[in-house]
């Protein structure tokens, strides 16, 4: 009987909090039941199908490198950089295609500049980030670093969020060509907007020569004038968690810059509220103080970029998921970045240096379905590890993926583990089999300086990741992924178009024991995704073994967790 009392107890207050956190949010004009509808969720809820794919003039193929964490973590520093790159030269690597020398976490100093500027650490980069680039750069390679959407990086030091353009300028004042965008200590953009009670705009020096007020608004959705505690009695509510639209046509008297003054009710602002203010088409971000206030109203500033005549200004807040948050903030930086680029060539009077901009968010807001609209590569899942479940499992989900991947725009199963951990040599082979069938980003994650030691565990590594043809594959401008087409028994069939009209199959075994298959090659043109057309011979490249053959089937044997892949040319 005790336990029911307590139980009842605990459900009255339950719903009674309830009850004065839905009222309270009814109050103050937000909308409790969308925020409700898409608690937790992970869907992406903006629009994006109008939405350009993002073209910063970076190669269309996927990027080939290599990376820093995976062996070295935090104990990097200018020497082993420097000494990593010469390796990726004297061992052949950089002249099979390896071109990107990657500093991940741990490169920063704790501390910003004066002038607020990521630096180096001061300790181990003594020539800066600038003068290793130009060191790196002299070798005919490029310089890739690290940063995260976030307060802070994974590893605890200075990172992005709220100054991208900050940062994307001093990247390409380096000379930057890649940035990995990490999603530690990031803090997701509120769904919640305060009720607005009204908008001036002037130039700046000026008084206000243009107000906005609720009753000259056009609504969409539920947002609508309300009844609030503000000087004029009244404010623009629910615009909320995707709810509604306030929008306004107005007339500027002349084109330029001018001060946007946004007089919004405060009382009971509980957290940093948000607010999108789209002046023909151009976003601008307004982030709202939280806390509480001994006045009810308060305001709040931004430059904005007017034309003469009629302009038209919406305000929303199209922010409901986790999804539609980590979008508008990578987003954000892609942007900074190619700004950031366009910028600095135009002010040192040189070619533009494109940026690759990877999007790591770990697959947890489904970055495929909008990573190609904010980037140039996505993370699609968790970091990879030295093991063959976690190269198993990365692959698994990453070979569904095929068909978000598109020139310029790639799926990450992440960095290589070929010859790091206690992987077999087959295990070696398939995982670069499997990354380049899936067009992947070939980045390698080992110690490039041990590969010069002239042995033969050396010599088969290097063997492995410079295999000209599956790197050919990897590299094909056609940007077609593998689809997995077929399974026989724990072989998995994989195949993918290539450019020139070829056909590339693999067969993938994740079974311990060996296995034989067969495959009549015309079945190939069954699968739509491939456009395989029938021949009366085929040509069949063993991409491993290196020998050709003639026949209309393949029939094969392949070993515990290895793989077997050809090149069909009709």
């Amino acid at each position: 009987m005790t336990f029911l009392i307590i139980l009842a107890v605990i459900l009255i207050i339950a719903i009674i909090v309830f009850a004065v956190w839905f009222a309270a949010m009814k109050a103050d004009g937000k909308c409790p039941i969308c925020a409700l509808k898409h608690l937790g969720s992970s869907k992406l809820t903006v629009d994006i199908e109008n939405e350009d794919d993002y073209d910063n003039g970076v190669s269309p193929s996927p990027l080939m490198g290599w990376s820093s964490w995976n062996t070295l973590r935090n104990h990097i520093d200018e020497d082993t950089i420097i000494e990593t790159a010469k390796a990726m030269k004297e061992t052949g690597l950089a002249d099979a295609g390896y071109k990107y020398v990657n500093l991940d976490d741990c490169w920063h100093s704790s501390m910003r500049d004066k002038n607020g500027m990521l630096q180096g650490d001061l300790e181990s980069f003594p020539s800066g980030i600038e003068g290793l680039c130009k060191r790196i750069n002299a070798l005919g390679l490029k310089t890739g670093i690290y940063s995260s959407n976030g307060t802070l990086t994974c590893e605890d030091l200075p990172a992005s969020l709220g100054n991208e353009l900050l940062d994307a300028k001093t990247f390409a004042s380096w000379g930057i060509e890649y940035l990995k965008y990490d999603f530690c200590h990031n803090k997701k953009i509120s769904g919640l907007s305060p009720m607005i009670e009204y908008l001036d705009i002037n130039k700046p020096g000026e008084r206000a020569s243009i107000r906005l007020t609720p009753e000259k608004a056009a609504y969409t959705g539920m947002a609508r004038t309300v009844k609030c505690n503000v000087p004029s009695g009244k404010a623009m509510a629910y615009l909320n968690h995707n709810a509604g639209t306030a929008s306004f046509e107005f007339d500027a008297p002349v084109s330029g810059k001018y001060i946007l003054t946004v007089h919004y009710h405060k009382a009971k602002l509980n957290s940093r509220q948000y607010l999108q203010v789209v002046i023909n088409g151009a976003v601008y971000e307004l982030f709202f103080p939280n806390g509480r206030s001994f006045t009810p109203d308060a305001r709040l500033q931004a430059e904005i970029q007017l034309e003469s005549g009629v302009n038209t200004l919406v305000l929303q807040n199209p922010i409901v998921t986790k999804a539609d948050s980590a979008y508008t903030q990578y987003k954000r930086m892609s942007d900074a970045l190619k700004t950031a680029s366009y910028e600095w060539a135009k002010l040192t009077g040189s070619e533009i240096k494109p940026i690759t901009f990877s999007i790591c968010e770990w697959g947890f807001s489904k970055p495929y379905i909008w990573g190609a609209k904010a980037g140039n590569m996505w993370r699609t899942t968790p970091d990879i590890a030295p093991n063959w479940f976690s190269i198993l499992h990365i692959y698994n989900h990453n070979i569904k993926l095929y068909k978000y991947a598109r020139p310029g725009h790639t799926n990450d199963p992440d960095m290589l583990e070929v010859g790091n951990g206690k992987l077999t040599f087959e295990e070696n082979r398939s995982h670069f089999t499997l990354w380049c069938m899936m067009a992947a980003p070939l980045v390698l994650g080992n110690d490039i300086r041990k590969l010069l030691d002239g042995t033969n565990d050396s010599k088969v590594i290097l063997d492995i990741v410079t295999n000209k043809s599956l790197i050919l594959i990897d590299q094909d401008p056609l940007m077609k992924p593998a689809k997995k087409i077929g399974k026989q028994g724990s072989v998995d069939i994989l195949a993918r178009p290539l450019n020139n009209g070829d056909t590339v199959v693999c067969f993938f075994n994740k079974s311990k024991k060996p296995k034989s298959v067969e495959l009549n090659i015309d079945d190939l043109a069954n699968e739509e995704y491939l456009s395989f057309e029938k021949a009366a011979d085929y040509q069949i490249h063993n991409l491993w073994d290196n020998d050709y053959t003639h026949n209309d089937a393949i029939s094969t044997n392949i070993p515990p967790h290895g793989v077997k892949v050809f090149r069909i040319s009709q």
